[in-house]
């Protein structure tokens, strides 16, 4: 079977790099290796997907309203922009997530397109069977996102460096990785594609 890859960027959002109000340390750091795959991807025509946290301003994913988290990636604002460095073409299919009030949605299979088309959706019709993914955080979004990739039966090689973790614990990513090694996940960085 022939392997149709696609670049799957999660939540590198202002709100998720420093001095956002739930930042990843260093997260900005792995921006400038993202934009070296983007431009390969871009340069070979293969898809680019981009997740991003598209929180209402009253969620119970926020602690004011029950949930675990500060106020962050709210709808039309700053935080919820892509990191100005971050290179995205104009071809990048755009995936929101956390769209509703009652929606926590870690994993981009809980995303949607601008016209409402399920990332799975979108990977079906493009024949896509592959993903790399890289972005934030490792032990978060990336992780949720990894393991339904694995479950809905796509390949996936994990950028190992364009990730970075919240690690609240400091070993978090470290397990986090173990864990989607153990399940299937390839790792690669940029000097192997």
């Amino acid at each position: 079977m022939k392997t149709n890859k696609a670049l799957l960027i999660v939540d590198v959002q202002n709100d998720f790099c420093p001095g956002g109000a739930l930042a990843v340390p260093d997260g900005d750091k792995i921006v400038p290796v993202l934009n070296k795959y983007i431009r390969f991807f871009s340069k070979n025509k293969l898809p680019i997907f981009a997740s991003r946290d598209w929180h209402p301003k009253e969620t119970n994913h926020f602690k004011q309203y029950g949930g675990l988290w500060p106020e962050h990636c709210v709808h039309h604002t700053y935080g919820a922009r892509f990191y100005h460095g971050l290179e995205l073409p104009g071809e990048t299919i755009i995936l929101s997530k956390g769209t509703h009030p009652g929606q926590d949605a870690y994993s981009v299979f809980e995303s949607a397109d601008s016209n409402g088309v399920h990332f799975s959706k979108l990977l079906k019709k493009l024949d896509i069977n592959e993903l790399y993914i890289g972005g934030l955080a490792t032990d978060y979004c990336v992780k949720s996102s990894v393991l339904d990739a694995l479950k809905f039966g796509f390949k996936v090689k994990l950028l190992m460096d364009a990730i970075k973790g919240v690690n609240i614990k400091p070993d978090d990513s470290e397990k986090t990785i173990k864990e989607m090694v153990a399940k299937g996940v390839k790792k690669t960085t940029l000097r192997e594609l």
